[in-house]
């Protein structure tokens, strides 16, 4: 095995298993940016992660969007059946709540996904992070389950918590994701995509 006292006299390492961790795909910085998409990244691993940090948006109250397509990016709207539920809570402790957020789901729409309501400030300070996971969107038999999971500083000083849920509704291979924010640009932010699970 590999110890202190041999790990200085290794030239190189091959055949290390990454299998089971996060493998750095692609990363994407949001400047005045309409939308920032992922296309032919699909393949290789079992599961794939997004990451978004710190972003924020040109104009006040805005969300983040998320449609798939079939055709590397040719269009976006795939069918999706979609869940969201989320938890707020103030900043001076005045309200707070978790309910299902009605109006925020889809039925068999190809209209984008809500990750977020429409509700994060353009205030300097003001952003949403979260992330996504997406399951064997390369799958040529199974409808595509993702997860997304936000948190956003509302315009109106709270913290909101998303949570969303939905599958593809497509045996196709899912080989492009994009998101959009509800309107305007994405001023700032990072996006960046892992694989999880080689296959």
């Amino acid at each position: 095995g590999i110890n202190n006292a041999s790990v200085a006299s290794i030239s190189s390492i091959s055949q290390v298993n990454t299998a089971g961790g996060l493998n750095l795909i692609q990363v994407q910085t949001a400047s005045g940016s309409s939308s920032i998409a992922f296309e032919s990244k699909f393949t290789g691993y079992k599961a794939f992660l997004f990451t978004f940090t710190n972003v924020h948006f040109s104009t006040n109250t805005q969300g983040i969007r998320v449609n798939f397509s079939t055709n590397a990016g040719g269009n976006y709207n795939a069918s999706k059946t979609t869940t969201h539920y989320r938890a707020y809570h103030q900043n001076n402790g005045g309200s707070n709540l978790l309910g299902y957020v009605t109006g925020s789901d889809l039925a068999q729409s190809t209209v984008d996904h809500q990750v977020s309501e429409d509700f994060v400030g353009d205030e300097n300070d003001e952003n949403i992070s979260g992330q996504m996971y997406i399951y064997n969107p390369n799958n040529t038999t199974f409808v595509k389950h993702f997860l997304t999971e936000t948190n956003g500083y509302h315009s109106g000083d709270y913290s909101v918590h998303s949570h969303t849920a939905g599958y593809v509704n497509t045996t196709s291979a899912v080989d492009g994701i994009k998101f959009i924010p509800s309107n305007g640009n994405f001023d700032a932010g990072t996006f960046a995509l892992y694989g999880i699970g080689a296959v």
